[in-house]
């Protein structure tokens, strides 16, 4: 019998989105991380031989992220990828993250004062050893903020996915609301779950400042 009340069953349900919601947001901002690292070092020590990623990054971030997702699943047709959904959207939501990772580590990188590179390079540190010991620590701790926050950004972002056909939160949640026909309790169910995802990843950054400033 169809049942027009929300059950433990839909509740299930919602949190198998949510982890989903998770999984999607964990593994595009390990590929994000990654390949902004890379590219931010990049920017930030070769700024006009770079020119040609900047510009190809910039359209990464210039273009919303629905459109990317369904050109990619459609490009993904067209060339015979044996890909599934969760892969595309894994691939497109890190390559998303990678654009804007990016300008993070490039912009925390370029805060450390040319003077302490200099005072690290008259010590006798190589080039690779100011960038392993002096910088990229004190990049790190500039950039993590930003880093936090485009983590929050992506995790919400993921939401996009449904039009991949992957089953997330949101998508989970309308699910029940087209059954049961109560929007506001679902919706706020699901705003709750999304709101204590994020409050998680906020307590575990700020407890990583914490920890950074009682070692300096």
């Amino acid at each position: 019998m169809l049942t027009t009340s929300l059950t433990s069953t839909d509740l299930l349900f919602m949190l198998q989105g949510a982890w989903t919601t998770i999984a999607l947001t964990l593994w595009s901002m390990l590929l994000g991380t990654f390949g902004g690292v890379i590219c931010g070092l990049l920017r930030a020590t070769l700024p006009r031989a770079t020119l040609p990623l900047a510009w190809v990054l910039d359209i990464f971030r210039s273009v919303p992220l629905l459109i990317q997702f369904v050109l990619f699943n459609s490009l993904k047709s067209i060339v015979g990828l044996d890909w599934s959904a969760f892969t595309v959207a894994c691939v497109v939501l890190g390559v998303y993250a990678t654009a804007y990772c990016t300008e993070v580590v490039r912009s925390g990188v370029l805060a450390v004062s040319p003077n302490v590179r200099r005072a690290s390079r008259s010590l006798g540190l190589s080039y690779w050893q100011d960038l392993r010991y002096i910088v990229m620590p004190m990049a790190t701790r500039v950039a993590f903020p930003g880093w936090l926050n485009l983590t929050l950004s992506v995790m919400k972002d993921t939401a996009l996915v449904m039009w991949i056909g992957i089953i997330e939160l949101l998508r989970s949640s309308q699910t029940i609301v087209t059954r049961i026909q109560e929007p506001l309790l679902v919706l706020c169910i699901a705003g709750l779950i999304y709101y204590f995802i994020s409050l998680v990843v906020a307590r575990l950054g700020n407890q990583l400042e914490k920890r950074w400033q009682e070692n300096d």
